[in-house]
Parts: C-alpha cells; structure tokens; sequence
C-alpha cells in the first residue's frame, strides 16, 4: 500500500504542470540585480581570501605585501559596489521615470 502511495504521488509530481505567470521588466530586472548582486560579492570575497593568502605568505617581501594589499582595495571596491547597486539603479530609475 505504501509502495503504491509512493508511486502516485511520483505520478503527480512529473505530471504537466500549469505555466508560471510571465513576469514583468520590473521583476525580471530585480532577479537580475539580485544575481549580479551575489556574483560581485562571490569575486569580492574571492580577492578577500587571496589578498590574505598572499599577505600570510609574503614572508616580508615588500611586492608581496603591495599585492595583497591591492586585492584588499580590490574586494573592498567590489563589496561596496554589492550594496550599493540597488542605490544606483533606484537613483537611475527615478531618473528615467521608471
């Protein structure tokens, strides 16, 4: 009985399901700034941790120490522009009257 429960409930699961709703410019855009969003704070994050690799590891060198000192600048560079694109583009959108 189980087993057959389990079977029909598989059977609902793969049948057709109904369209999803097309979503407006507005949505499509807020999903798009929410993924560029993530994809700018994954390379900051990247540049944080190889900044600090590179520092650890520099030994004292002083071009070592500059390197990861630019990564630094790098992902605190690209953190701000993480939070702060919804600003830009709210600014851009009352600008264009959107």
């Amino acid at each position: 009985m189980h087993i057959t429960l389990s079977l029909l409930n598989d059977l609902a699961a793969a049948a057709p399901q109904a369209p999803a709703a097309s979503k407006s410019i507005a949505q499509v855009i807020a999903g798009i700034t929410s993924w560029i969003m993530g994809l700018i704070a994954l390379v900051a994050t990247m540049f944080l941790v190889i900044g600090g690799l590179r520092y650890m590891a520099a030994g004292g060198d002083p071009a070592q120490v500059e390197q990861a000192k630019s990564n630094f600048k790098s992902a605190l560079i690209g953190y701000a522009l993480a939070v702060l694109a919804p600003v830009i583009l709210q600014v851009l959108q009352s600008i264009l009257g959107g």
